[in-house]
């Protein structure tokens, strides 16, 4: 029930509970009190529920993600300052990139996903980053299942993506050209840890034509080397791919 949430519907009432999870009216009841009573959720005036400061907290118990964002926060308060665009920075669940921060200039263009929200790993900056390291078998089963074409522009034939692939492993970074939203390019690069594994990524995305992705690029890469050296990693550190 806590996963009928989501960023772009942070406000739901009971029937929209009811209908988001399938339960009896009666059980999402129950179970709303309860959470309500526990601060898990918060009950509004106007009879409509949020999520509570409570699970905020114990979600900042997670073992990476926190840690992560604070170590990560001035690099991506430098890139934002330098480049006024969005900076985000991502983690791979399942089958795709969640982002754990973002930073946003106000007249940068409007995107798809906030803070908390999913991203597809086949058309993303940050999800062809997270794709390529994620080991074989995740790539065979994204490139096997249904790959959608966002716009006109988007990348969804596998001989095309094995190739960015192969490229992204071995530059450790990926440009994406409006293949998610239209008129908005990313540059991203991967974030390795002490033992050589990508555990996020971090990108930069602008509006297209507006800055050169190779003026950016040595920025992002730059950024993301210096949050790896803070999670242990070392230039002898071989990068895994598993």
């Amino acid at each position: 029930m806590l996963f009928a949430f989501q960023p772009e519907r942070s406000v739901l009432s009971l029937a929209d509970l009811v209908r988001k999870t399938g339960m009896p009216q009666a059980t999402v009841r129950r179970l709303v009190l309860e959470l309500s009573d526990f601060g898990v959720l918060n009950r509004r005036p106007d009879g409509r529920f949020t999520v509570g400061l409570r699970l905020w907290q114990l979600g900042t118990l997670a073992p990476l993600t926190e840690p992560l964002r604070t170590l990560a926060q001035p690099f991506l308060e430098d890139l934002y300052t330098a480049l006024h665009q969005h900076v985000q920075l991502a983690v791979l669940e399942g089958q795709e990139a969640v982002i754990i921060e973002r930073l946003s200039a106000p007249e940068a263009l409007e995107l798809v996903s906030q803070v908390g929200g999913r991203l597809p790993l086949h058309c993303s900056g940050v999800g062809k980053v997270l794709l390529s390291h994620g080991g074989t078998e995740l790539i065979e089963t994204v490139l096997s299942g249904e790959l959608r074409e966002y716009t006109p522009r988007s990348i969804v034939a596998p001989s095309a993506l094995r190739k960015e692939i192969a490229d992204c492993r071995r530059t450790g970074t990926a440009v994406v050209r409006g293949e998610l939203t239209p008129g908005a390019d990313s540059v991203a690069t991967r974030i390795v840890d002490g033992e050589g594994r990508v555990v996020a990524a971090l990108s930069v995305v602008v509006r297209a034509d507006s800055v050169k992705h190779q003026a950016v690029l040595p920025s992002v890469t730059a950024s993301g080397l210096g949050i790896s050296r803070l999670l242990g990693w070392r230039p002898g550190v071989k990068v895994r791919h598993d």
